[in-house]
Protein backbone atom coordinates (compact mmCIF):
# COMPACT_ATOMS: atom_id res chain seq x y z
CA UNK A 1 0.00 0.00 0.00
CA UNK A 2 1.42 3.32 -0.98
CA UNK A 3 0.40 6.91 -1.40
CA UNK A 4 3.30 8.87 -2.80
CA UNK A 5 5.60 9.14 -5.80
CA UNK A 6 8.80 10.84 -4.67
CA UNK A 7 12.49 10.83 -5.44
CA UNK A 8 14.59 8.28 -3.55
CA UNK A 9 18.25 8.25 -4.53
CA UNK A 10 18.28 8.09 -8.32
CA UNK A 11 14.87 6.49 -8.59
CA UNK A 12 11.23 7.45 -8.32
CA UNK A 13 9.35 5.60 -5.61
CA UNK A 14 6.89 4.45 -8.28
CA UNK A 15 9.79 2.80 -10.11
CA UNK A 16 10.73 0.85 -7.00
CA UNK A 17 7.32 -0.40 -5.93
CA UNK A 18 4.36 -1.28 -8.13
CA UNK A 19 1.31 -2.84 -6.53
CA UNK A 20 -0.90 -5.42 -8.20
CA UNK A 21 -4.08 -6.30 -6.36
CA UNK A 22 -4.08 -9.99 -7.33
CA UNK A 23 -0.54 -10.80 -6.15
CA UNK A 24 -1.00 -8.69 -3.01
CA UNK A 25 -4.17 -10.52 -2.00
CA UNK A 26 -2.61 -13.91 -2.72
CA UNK A 27 0.77 -13.48 -1.06
CA UNK A 28 0.29 -10.75 1.57
CA UNK A 29 -3.44 -10.66 2.26
CA UNK A 30 -2.66 -11.32 5.93
CA UNK A 31 -1.80 -7.61 6.25
CA UNK A 32 -5.49 -6.70 6.37
CA UNK A 33 -6.23 -9.57 8.77
CA UNK A 34 -3.74 -8.23 11.31
CA UNK A 35 -4.87 -4.68 10.65
CA UNK A 36 -8.40 -5.41 11.86
CA UNK A 37 -7.14 -5.16 15.45
CA UNK A 38 -6.05 -1.53 14.85
CA UNK A 39 -9.69 -0.59 14.31
CA UNK A 40 -10.20 -0.88 18.08
CA UNK A 41 -8.02 2.24 18.36
CA UNK A 42 -10.01 4.04 15.68
CA UNK A 43 -13.43 3.37 17.24
CA UNK A 44 -15.41 4.53 14.18
CA UNK A 45 -18.90 5.87 14.82
CA UNK A 46 -22.00 6.02 12.67
CA UNK A 47 -22.22 9.31 10.81
CA UNK A 48 -18.51 10.08 10.99
CA UNK A 49 -16.54 10.82 7.83
CA UNK A 50 -13.31 8.80 7.76
CA UNK A 51 -10.41 8.63 5.31
CA UNK A 52 -8.62 5.28 4.93
CA UNK A 53 -5.13 6.35 3.85
CA UNK A 54 -3.37 3.59 1.91
CA UNK A 55 -6.56 1.57 1.66
CA UNK A 56 -5.14 -1.08 -0.67
CA UNK A 57 -7.87 -3.34 -1.98
CA UNK A 58 -10.36 -1.99 0.59
CA UNK A 59 -10.74 -4.90 3.00
CA UNK A 60 -10.41 -2.73 6.11
CA UNK A 61 -12.27 0.13 4.45
CA UNK A 62 -15.32 -2.13 4.30
CA UNK A 63 -14.93 -2.98 7.99
CA UNK A 64 -14.88 0.72 8.87
CA UNK A 65 -17.97 1.32 6.74
CA UNK A 66 -19.87 -1.35 8.69
CA UNK A 67 -19.84 1.04 11.66
CA UNK A 68 -22.09 3.37 9.71
CA UNK A 69 -19.29 5.83 8.96
CA UNK A 70 -18.98 7.51 5.57
CA UNK A 71 -15.59 6.23 4.35
CA UNK A 72 -13.30 7.31 1.54
CA UNK A 73 -10.40 5.06 0.52
CA UNK A 74 -7.19 6.51 -0.90
CA UNK A 75 -4.20 4.79 -2.48
CA UNK A 76 -1.60 5.49 -5.18
CA UNK A 77 -2.09 2.11 -6.86
CA UNK A 78 -4.64 2.18 -9.68
CA UNK A 79 -4.82 -1.63 -9.43
CA UNK A 80 -5.83 -1.44 -5.77
CA UNK A 81 -8.30 1.35 -6.39
CA UNK A 82 -9.90 -0.55 -9.27
CA UNK A 83 -10.45 -3.53 -6.94
CA UNK A 84 -11.76 -1.33 -4.13
CA UNK A 85 -14.19 0.52 -6.39
CA UNK A 86 -15.43 -2.75 -7.87
CA UNK A 87 -16.45 -3.79 -4.36
CA UNK A 88 -18.61 -0.68 -4.04
CA UNK A 89 -16.28 1.64 -2.16
CA UNK A 90 -15.64 5.33 -2.71
CA UNK A 91 -11.95 4.86 -3.50
CA UNK A 92 -9.61 7.33 -5.18
CA UNK A 93 -6.06 7.49 -6.52
CA UNK A 94 -4.45 10.21 -4.38
CA UNK A 95 -1.07 11.51 -3.20
CA UNK A 96 -0.83 11.44 0.60
CA UNK A 97 1.40 14.51 0.58
CA UNK A 98 -1.21 16.57 -1.26
CA UNK A 99 -4.62 15.34 -0.17
CA UNK A 100 -7.38 17.46 -1.78
CA UNK A 101 -9.33 17.88 1.46
CA UNK A 102 -9.67 20.71 3.96
CA UNK A 103 -11.19 20.07 7.40
CA UNK A 104 -13.40 17.35 5.95
CA UNK A 105 -12.79 14.20 8.04
CA UNK A 106 -13.45 13.26 11.65
CA UNK A 107 -10.64 10.71 11.45
CA UNK A 108 -7.85 9.53 9.19
CA UNK A 109 -6.94 5.85 9.48
CA UNK A 110 -3.96 4.01 8.01
CA UNK A 111 -2.75 0.42 8.20
CA UNK A 112 0.56 -0.94 6.85
CA UNK A 113 1.01 2.03 4.52
CA UNK A 114 2.80 4.90 6.26
CA UNK A 115 6.19 3.16 6.13
CA UNK A 116 6.08 3.52 2.32
CA UNK A 117 5.71 7.29 2.65
CA UNK A 118 9.28 8.37 3.23
CA UNK A 119 8.49 12.11 3.49
CA UNK A 120 6.55 11.60 6.70
CA UNK A 121 6.41 15.24 7.77
CA UNK A 122 4.63 16.21 4.56
CA UNK A 123 2.17 13.34 4.95
CA UNK A 124 1.33 14.35 8.53
CA UNK A 125 0.86 17.95 7.41
CA UNK A 126 -1.49 16.81 4.65
CA UNK A 127 -3.46 14.65 7.10
CA UNK A 128 -3.78 17.64 9.43
CA UNK A 129 -5.31 19.72 6.62
CA UNK A 130 -7.82 16.96 5.88
CA UNK A 131 -9.02 16.65 9.48
CA UNK A 132 -11.73 18.63 11.21
CA UNK A 133 -10.82 20.41 14.46
CA UNK A 134 -10.26 17.81 17.19
CA UNK A 135 -10.02 15.13 14.50
CA UNK A 136 -8.00 11.99 15.17
CA UNK A 137 -5.22 10.23 13.27
CA UNK A 138 -4.95 6.50 13.96
CA UNK A 139 -2.68 3.95 12.38
CA UNK A 140 -0.19 1.14 12.43
CA UNK A 141 2.92 0.66 10.29
CA UNK A 142 6.49 -0.59 10.43
CA UNK A 143 8.50 0.70 13.36
CA UNK A 144 12.23 0.90 14.01
CA UNK A 145 13.80 -2.52 13.40
CA UNK A 146 11.03 -3.74 11.11
CA UNK A 147 12.21 -6.55 8.79
CA UNK A 148 15.78 -5.89 9.94
CA UNK A 149 16.92 -9.45 9.27
CA UNK A 150 15.40 -9.40 5.78
CA UNK A 151 17.01 -6.07 4.91
CA UNK A 152 20.40 -7.26 6.21
CA UNK A 153 20.19 -10.41 4.12
CA UNK A 154 19.30 -8.46 0.99
CA UNK A 155 22.17 -6.03 1.55
CA UNK A 156 24.60 -8.93 1.99
CA UNK A 157 23.43 -10.52 -1.25
CA UNK A 158 23.56 -7.15 -2.97
CA UNK A 159 27.17 -6.69 -1.96
CA UNK A 160 27.95 -10.12 -3.40
CA UNK A 161 26.08 -9.72 -6.68
CA UNK A 162 26.32 -5.96 -7.13
CA UNK A 163 23.34 -3.71 -7.79
CA UNK A 164 21.67 -0.67 -6.29
CA UNK A 165 20.95 -1.00 -2.52
CA UNK A 166 18.36 1.81 -2.77
CA UNK A 167 16.09 -0.69 -4.50
CA UNK A 168 15.68 -2.66 -1.26
CA UNK A 169 13.18 -0.12 0.08
CA UNK A 170 12.37 2.62 0.27
CA UNK A 171 10.94 2.39 3.76
CA UNK A 172 10.44 4.69 6.74
CA UNK A 173 10.62 2.83 10.07
CA UNK A 174 10.70 5.40 12.92
CA UNK A 175 11.09 4.99 16.65
CA UNK A 176 8.26 5.92 19.01
CA UNK A 177 10.07 9.10 20.07
CA UNK A 178 10.78 10.10 16.48
CA UNK A 179 7.22 9.69 15.25
CA UNK A 180 5.70 11.24 18.39
CA UNK A 181 7.83 14.33 17.83
CA UNK A 182 6.72 14.56 14.20
CA UNK A 183 3.06 14.41 15.21
CA UNK A 184 3.46 16.95 18.00
CA UNK A 185 5.28 19.38 15.70
CA UNK A 186 2.18 19.41 13.48
CA UNK A 187 -0.16 20.16 16.39
CA UNK A 188 -1.27 16.65 17.31
CA UNK A 189 -1.62 15.41 20.87
CA UNK A 190 -0.36 11.82 21.00
CA UNK A 191 -2.92 9.93 23.08
CA UNK A 192 -1.29 6.52 22.77
CA UNK A 193 1.69 5.12 20.88
CA UNK A 194 3.39 1.74 21.21
CA UNK A 195 5.83 -0.45 19.35
CA UNK A 196 5.91 -4.24 19.47
CA UNK A 197 7.57 -7.23 17.84
CA UNK A 198 5.19 -9.39 15.81
CA UNK A 199 6.79 -12.27 13.89
CA UNK A 200 4.27 -12.84 11.12
CA UNK A 201 3.66 -16.14 9.29
CA UNK A 202 4.01 -15.86 5.52
CA UNK A 203 1.33 -18.16 4.01
CA UNK A 204 3.03 -18.45 0.60
CA UNK A 205 6.61 -18.28 1.86
CA UNK A 206 9.49 -15.84 1.99
CA UNK A 207 10.13 -15.88 -1.76
CA UNK A 208 6.61 -14.66 -2.57
CA UNK A 209 6.86 -11.95 0.13
CA UNK A 210 10.15 -10.71 -1.31
CA UNK A 211 8.73 -10.49 -4.81
CA UNK A 212 5.71 -8.47 -3.67
CA UNK A 213 7.41 -6.18 -1.15
CA UNK A 214 10.79 -5.64 -2.80
CA UNK A 215 10.45 -6.89 -6.35
CA UNK A 216 12.51 -4.04 -7.83
CA UNK A 217 15.57 -5.17 -5.86
CA UNK A 218 15.49 -8.57 -7.56
CA UNK A 219 14.33 -7.30 -10.95
CA UNK A 220 17.60 -5.39 -11.33
CA UNK A 221 19.45 -8.71 -11.63
CA UNK A 222 17.53 -9.73 -14.73
CA UNK A 223 18.09 -13.41 -15.49
CA UNK A 224 19.97 -13.70 -12.19
CA UNK A 225 16.91 -12.73 -10.15
CA UNK A 226 16.25 -16.33 -9.07
CA UNK A 227 19.87 -16.63 -7.98
CA UNK A 228 19.48 -13.54 -5.79
CA UNK A 229 16.22 -14.88 -4.32
CA UNK A 230 17.85 -18.23 -3.57
CA UNK A 231 20.75 -16.52 -1.79
CA UNK A 232 18.50 -14.30 0.35
CA UNK A 233 16.38 -17.29 1.36
CA UNK A 234 19.50 -19.26 2.25
CA UNK A 235 20.75 -16.46 4.54
CA UNK A 236 17.36 -16.15 6.27
CA UNK A 237 16.40 -19.80 6.60
CA UNK A 238 18.13 -20.36 9.92
CA UNK A 239 16.39 -17.45 11.65
CA UNK A 240 13.03 -16.98 9.91
CA UNK A 241 12.00 -20.51 8.86
CA UNK A 242 10.93 -23.02 11.52
CA UNK A 243 11.33 -26.82 11.65
CA UNK A 244 8.11 -27.36 9.70
CA UNK A 245 9.14 -25.09 6.83
CA UNK A 246 6.93 -22.18 7.92
CA UNK A 247 8.47 -18.81 7.03
CA UNK A 248 8.01 -15.68 9.14
CA UNK A 249 8.66 -11.98 8.54
CA UNK A 250 10.42 -10.22 11.43
CA UNK A 251 7.86 -7.45 11.78
CA UNK A 252 8.10 -4.64 14.32
CA UNK A 253 4.96 -2.52 14.36
CA UNK A 254 4.29 1.00 15.57
CA UNK A 255 0.69 1.78 16.51
CA UNK A 256 -0.59 5.23 17.43
CA UNK A 257 -3.62 7.38 18.13
CA UNK A 258 -3.27 11.15 17.98
CA UNK A 259 -5.72 14.04 18.06
CA UNK A 260 -5.53 17.60 16.78
CA UNK A 261 -5.26 20.09 19.62
CA UNK A 262 -7.54 22.62 17.87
Amino acid sequence: MSLVTMRHGAHKLSDLQRWESESYQRDTGFVSDYGADVLSWLEPLAGERILDLGCGDGVLTHKIAKSGADVVGADSSSSFIKTAKASGLDARVLDAQNLPFHREFDAVFSNAALHWMIHAEEVIRSVKRALKPNGRFVGEFGGFGNVAAIITAMRAVGEELGGDPNRIGPWFFPTVDQYSAMLEQQGFEVENIVTFYRPTPLPTGMRAWLKVMSGAFFDQYGDRADVALDKVEAVLKGSLCDHSGQWFADYVRLRFRARLDD
